[in-house]
């Protein structure tokens, strides 16, 4: 389905990019969609992003039995013990939450509320401003992420998903177009997870690097640059915030296709002036 939304007040038109082929060679510049010229806004782009985060999570809670299930009573006093409830025949300790295999004092409840919702408007508004913080250098070069390229975002011609099919093949192209070196700051900065993560599966932690918005996830090019340390790829239905906007903060280093530029106009039609 097909997302329409108007705006006719700061929006700025006109706006290029410079397109590159399978070869990173510069073919001149392309005219970006009227999405990248719409005002960024950070309280916006940030509450969508906690929406977006926070509806993947699923509610959890404890029995309410949990730790209960004990015939465990207080003796009482005058024998020298303290109050606590006691299983029946030793002086065990049970149910109180300082006791071993007793209750939890504040266990996590399955009715609290977990999912941050918002209107369907302001999802909107907030992926369609975070696209546009894709174009803005100052922005891009915020977010810590390391390119030599002057004008953003790059675009690609759509010929690359097909002619581009190895990830040796992938790392040429980006060193031309000069966003490599972004790659090799993900795998540098790669680092061991400060946390029981470690214990879990999750060991290792990766910056986030290149976003890839191109049409076909299923291509050569795309699944050649997967394999890339903080490389994320993705279609134009499908693109959020998440991707767009890590941790919340937007002006994330992203590439696009010819064909996903089309897409997202279409997607986010934004009437300027």
């Amino acid at each position: 389905m097909l997302q329409y939304t108007y705006l006719t007040m700061y929006s700025r038109s006109g706006l290029k990019a410079p397109l590159f082929n399978s070869k990173g060679e510069e073919q001149g510049d392309i005219d970006l969609p009227p999405v990248f010229g719409i005002p960024v806004r950070k309280d916006i782009i940030r509450r969508v992003y906690l929406s977006e985060f926070t509806a993947r999570l699923q509610p959890k809670g404890r029995d309410p039995m949990a730790g209960k299930r004990t015939s465990a009573v207080s003796l009482g006093v005058g024998r020298g013990v303290a109050r606590v409830p006691r299983v029946k025949g030793s002086l065990r300790a049970a149910l109180v939450n300082m006791a071993r295999g007793g209750r939890v004092a504040h266990p996590p409840r399955v009715e609290k509320r977990v999912h941050e919702r918002v209107n369907k408007k302001e999802r909107t508004l907030g992926t369609m401003s975070a696209i546009a913080a894709t174009a803005i250098l100052d922005m891009v070069k915020s977010r810590g992420h390391m390119f030599s390229i002057e004008t953003l975002p790059p675009v690609l011609d759509s010929e690359v998903l097909n002619e581009v099919t190895s990830t040796k093949q992938a790392n040429i192209l980006l060193q031309a177009i000069g966003v490599y070196q972004d790659v090799v700051r993900a795998r540098e900065r790669r680092r061991v997870r400060a946390g029981k993560g470690k214990m879990r599966g999750r060991k290792y932690v990766t910056p986030k690097s290149i976003l890839f918005v191109v049409e076909d996830i299923k291509s050569p090019f795309a699944r050649s640059v997967k394999s890339l340390p903080g490389v994320d790829v993705v279609e134009p239905r499908l693109l959020s915030v998440l991707h767009l906007a890590p941790g919340g903060v937007p002006g994330r280093l992203t590439v696009y296709t010819t064909r996903a530029l089309e897409a997202l106009g279409n997607r986010f039609r934004v009437m300027s002036l």
